[in-house]
């Protein structure tokens, strides 16, 4: 555990959004700044998949974090002049309780009896977190990716407890194609004989499984563009090759491999399943019966919206329906076209983009 993570034990028995119960789950989270007196300076980020709650670097954890040039002192999200609170998820393996905790009523790991986990959960838990910081009003809601649907269901489920809204490269629902997509993902992992059906131990997790899911995920994350624009069909030295002729023949294979290898021991793989089903599981028309219905039920001052050009993930045609549909709805609401090659990852490597657009969406009086 590092020094800058905190924790909140919620105090009771947490009902799950879609039955099961959790007793007193805890929740894992890092913060940046100081929180202004009149408590109405603090923005709450809801991270992705697979991230910690450690966005950023600090004195206490000075290791660079995933957001880090995002997030800190005189950057885009400015911690002299907010505080920000990063969440990591219910469900995740990184300090909040999950499918590899210990279920203390058993005395052993919860693995596949945990139950079913929405991203209500998620938001509902980062609320309760909200409210132990005596923190009735957000100035911001930050989400990308699964984070952005996160911070959807938030608004929805606490509608006028928040000024602003940032979604990124997100959407109000999964489309067929992620859902196909992170059901194979699912798939591979499952197959992996090593899963044991969830019930494998610490060291002994179904490694393979977890290479294919991350070098699919690692296809979907960047775009045909840049993969043409940086391997084109630039082959592996000879002196790279492993004598199998049917694999790390180009550079891209090679590639793959390495992010799929990096990820190994990084996350737990029942917790991967668990989040990836709550990204499927998430649908805002679930809050009011439609998509527009459940855009609806946000009420906030402003909203910003941004969406790649290139992402396949989460396709621009997304981020205009919650553009459009907040606006219809009374909010005051900007949405971005940004147009970089990197896909649905651009929010954490295109910063030359992303840091304008969220630097000024901020300080707009």
């Amino acid at each position: 555990m590092n020094a800058a993570r905190k924790t909140f034990q919620y105090p009771g028995t947490y009902e799950m959004h879609r039955g099961g119960v959790l007793e007193k789950p805890t929740v894992a989270y890092e913060t940046w700044g100081e929180l202004s007196a009149g408590r109405d300076n603090a923005i709450v980020i809801f991270t992705g998949l697979s991230p910690s709650a450690h966005a950023s670097s600090s004195i206490a954890d000075p290791a660079p974090g995933w957001w880090e040039e995002m997030l800190g002192p005189s950057r885009a999200i400015d911690t002299r002049k907010f505080f920000v609170v990063c969440v990591n998820s219910l469900g995740s393996c990184f300090g909040s309780t999950g499918p590899a905790s210990i279920d203390t009523a058993t005395g052993k790991r919860y693995r596949l009896t945990f139950p079913v986990l929405t991203l209500e959960d998620v938001a509902a838990m980062g609320h309760e977190l909200v409210r132990h910081l005596g923190i009735n009003r957000l100035f911001a809601v930050i989400g990308p990716s699964m984070g952005g649907m996160t911070s959807l269901a938030y608004a929805a489920m606490y509608p006028e407890s928040l000024s602003r809204l940032i979604l990124i490269s997100t959407g109000p629902r999964s489309l067929p194609f992620a859902t196909a997509l992170r059901s194979l993902q699912r798939e591979l992992i499952r197959k992996d004989p090593d899963w044991l059906e969830g019930n494998y131990q610490p060291g002994e997790e179904p490694i393979q499984g977890m290479r294919f899911a991350r070098k699919i995920g690692m296809i979907t994350y960047r775009s045909p563009e840049e993969w043409e624009q940086r391997f084109g069909r630039e082959r592996v030295p000879e002196e790279r090759k492993t004598g199998d002729s049917f694999a790390l023949d180009f550079e891209i294979e090679s590639y793959l491999e390495a992010h799929a290898n990096k990820f190994i021991g990084q996350f737990d793989p029942n917790c991967y399943l668990y989040l990836s089903r709550a990204s499927d599981l998430f649908d805002i028309a679930e809050h009011g019966g439609s998509v527009p219905a459940g855009l609806a039920r946000i009420v906030v001052d402003r909203a910003l919206v941004i969406g790649v050009s290139s992402d396949i993930l989460f396709p621009l045609h997304q981020q205009r329906e919650l553009a459009e549909g907040l606006a219809a709805a009374g909010n005051d609401v900007t949405f971005l076209q940004l147009d970089s090659i990197n896909g649905h990852d651009s929010f954490l490597v295109d910063m030359d983009r992303f840091r304008p657009a969220v630097h000024k969406f901020l300080s707009e009086t």
